[in-house]
């Protein structure tokens, strides 16, 4: 396996731009030139809702839980940083679908998803009434047989929607071999998001006195459609009696607000939109844009994790393909093409095999 040296220029995802009008490419480089006039963004979204009551306990439930907790939270980041701004995917007690969750953030560009959940398990569960804890996820490889049940029930509520089936493009959220695509689908945010994930849950364990479950990596579809930072938080067993009346109680969803709070500030204080740093190209007629050697490459696979060789095989892969790290992930890219006509011939060509696949320019310099 051979290691690309090319330097990443930046992620093309379905469409092009290349035959963009002087006018259109005026106004692309004046929306980025204010990418730092913009205000921070944060999504808060409480998970379930309306006819999804998500996990029923003795004395209350999920939706109702969640919601109360993200109010709280926003309310508190409204209070203490005004200059963000703050937005939930339901505001009162509705269904709405997942795929609409990540929507809603990706329509207003949002630097943060903030997906808010209580676990349970089976009632056929041994012990169900002694677990506890809180853990907070983020979007990747299921690490355990735990981490897929769970993510197999929050996607669940898919289930509830029409046509979910064509909507999710055949995804089945009892089959684990659905799961298999979430490897093609790393978050390019993996890095944020885990430093988000790790504040939250030293908050949970810490002022909020939760059992520590850890930080961990699963397929959650509302998270895989994101293009933000995201995490997923389940704050705690709603099957545990003892768990139950403190996620019930208003002093203990105070504290779930309240250490999901301070998380972000931490988080937001690193993150603000002065600490932003634009990228910034030489203009495209100078003459050190012209001494780039672009190219365009095609990425089959995206893993946090560098893949073993049975794991490439399994997936289809050549034995022999090349890897290009980028964003903390390694990319196994196919293909080395001058134009991005040609590129995208072949991303339509290898669509069937890999669904997910994408465009990445470069440039050798």
């Amino acid at each position: 396996m051979t290691r690309k040296v090319l330097k990443p220029i930046f992620f093309i995802f379905m469409t092009a731009f290349a035959g963009m009008t002087a006018p259109t490419r005026a106004a692309a480089a004046k929306k980025a030139d204010a990418v730092t006039d913009k205000p921070f963004t944060v999504v808060i979204d409480p998970g379930h809702g309306g006819k999804d009551y998500g996990c029923i306990g003795k004395i209350t439930n999920e939706k109702t839980i969640v919601l109360d907790v993200a109010r709280r939270l926003g309310e508190i980041i409204k209070d203490e940083t005004p200059e963000v701004k703050t937005v939930y995917t339901r505001s009162d007690d509705r269904f709405i679908p997942l795929n609409e969750r990540a929507a809603i953030a990706n329509r207003i560009s949002s630097d943060l998803f903030i997906s808010i959940h209580v676990n349970s398990v089976d009632k056929r569960t041994r012990g169900r009434e002694n677990i506890n804890g809180a853990s907070v996820y983020t979007l990747g490889l299921h690490r355990s047989d735990d981490n897929l049940a769970v993510a197999m029930r929050e996607n669940g509520v898919i289930e509830l929607e029409p046509d979910f089936s064509e909507t999710y493009q055949g995804f089945d959220p009892t089959s684990s071999e659905s799961y298999i695509i979430f490897e093609l689908t790393q978050n390019r945010h993996m890095r944020q998001s885990i430093d988000f994930a790790d504040a939250v849950q030293h908050e949970l364990t810490g002022s909020a006195g939760r059992a520590d479950k850890g930080v961990r990596q699963s397929g959650f579809l509302v998270l895989r459609a994101t293009s933000m930072p995201a995490v997923l938080v389940e704050l705690d067993f709603i099957c545990n009696p003892a768990a139950e009346r403190f996620l019930a109680s208003d002093s203990g969803r105070a504290k779930c607000a309240r250490a999901i709070a301070d998380a972000f500030k931490k988080y937001y204080a690193v993150n603000k939109p002065e600490n932003r740093t634009p990228q910034q190209l030489p203009a495209p007629d100078s003459p050190a844009a012209k001494a780039r050697a672009t190219t365009y490459t095609v990425v089959l696979v995206s893993s946090v994790n560098r893949l073993s060789s049975d794991e490439i095989k399994a997936k289809g892969m050549p034995s022999d393909i090349e890897v290009l790290e980028l964003d903390g992930n390694y990319n196994y890219t196919d293909g080395t093409f001058k134009s991005l006509k040609e590129a995208k011939k072949h991303l339509r060509k290898i669509k069937k095999d890999f669904p997910k696949a994408f465009i990445i320019k470069t440039s050798s310099d």
